[in-house]
């Protein structure tokens, strides 16, 4: 009896073994059939590439300007003190700031007269002809013969001193053009040059002075104004320029993202990397002196999270630098 109960336990287990064994082989050969089918699937269907949106400007060709950024109040070029050969009071002022006068003009009186002892009064007059610029003199104020009564500017002929920090000193000559700044005409560039340079340097300041004259056509310009100088050091002509923004630089390497038609699809444009060599960098103008022609299409705007070969969609052009900017 016990072994035809251990003969029928047996014949249970082993259909059950079988059963199980059975499903997972089921099981196996399903999921390997899904797999080729999903793999089948995937080769039929093109894996689509990201398009990243840009915008673009023109590589440009043209001149452009390295300068020092200066500023100094514009006076006179040439000025000169009235003084009075006697000591004594002012009893008359013969003119007022902003006359002109002509050399040998009275300017003012001086009366040198004490108590119990009466004078001629002296006249001062101008040593040059010109307008006066300050009269610091007063009616009845006592002057020495050291005081100034009177300030004449020579002529129209007016000029800035400006004072340049020694590590550029080696950048600077005489006859060097300049471009003058006011903000009494906003937009207006007014024409200077280099005449004279001082022969030292400050020892405090760590700076020399450089005096440049002032064009002043129409006589628009006035003694006592802040100019915004800026002192030409270095111009290129016909030279490529492209907005600073387009470089990238990574890895040692600068480049910029141009654009082509993607060879793939002509439908679609794409990035193709150029290497450049930068010059030098002005107001965010930057020089390529190899590896960029004029004409060329650069990206300028969404070039971070490109590679080489990106598909791209031109959102917008941007104008491109004018040739004298």
């Amino acid at each position: 009896m016990k072994n035809k109960i251990i003969i029928i336990v047996a014949a249970a287990l082993f259909t059950a073994t079988a059963v199980l064994l059975a499903g997972c082989s089921n099981a196996e050969n399903k999921n390997a059939g899904a797999n080729a089918a999903g793999a089948s699937a995937g080769a039929d269907t093109p894996i689509e590439r990201p398009v990243f949106a840009v915008n673009t400007t023109t590589a440009a060709q043209g001149q452009i300007s390295d300068y020092l950024a200066l500023s100094g109040d514009i006076i006179s070029g040439s000025t000169v003190d009235v003084y009075s050969d006697v000591a004594g009071k002012v009893t008359r002022l013969y003119v007022s700031v902003g006359s002109r006068v002509s050399r040998n003009q009275s300017i003012a009186a001086v009366d040198p007269s004490k108590p119990g002892m009466d004078y001629v009064p002296g006249i001062a007059r101008a040593p040059i002809a010109g307008t006066v610029v300050a009269l610091p003199a007063r009616i009845g104020m006592t002057v020495a013969q050291s005081v100034p009564l009177a300030r004449i500017a020579a002529g129209g002929a007016l000029e800035t001193r400006v004072y340049v920090a020694e590590r550029f000193i080696s950048k600077i000559a005489l006859n060097q053009s300049c471009e003058i700044l006011l903000d009494a005409y906003p937009g207006e560039v007014f024409k200077g040059s280099v005449a004279e340079i001082s022969p030292t340097v400050d020892p405090t300041s760590r700076t020399m002075e450089v005096k440049i004259n002032v064009s002043n056509s129409g006589s628009r310009l006035k003694a006592g104004m802040f100019a915004k100088v800026r002192l030409v050091t270095e111009k290129k002509e016909n030279i490529v320029k492209i907005p600073a923004t387009a470089l990238v630089s990574r890895f040692g390497e600068d480049y910029v993202f141009t654009t082509e038609t993607d060879p793939e699809d002509p439908a679609f444009l794409i990035a193709k990397k150029t290497i450049v060599k930068p010059g030098i960098l002005v107001d965010n103008v930057l020089e390529v002196q190899e590896g960029l022609a004029p004409g060329q299409d650069i990206i300028v705007k969404g070039q971070s999270m490109l590679n080489d070969g990106s598909r791209v969609n031109v959102v917008e052009h941007v104008q491109p630098l004018e040739s004298g900017e």
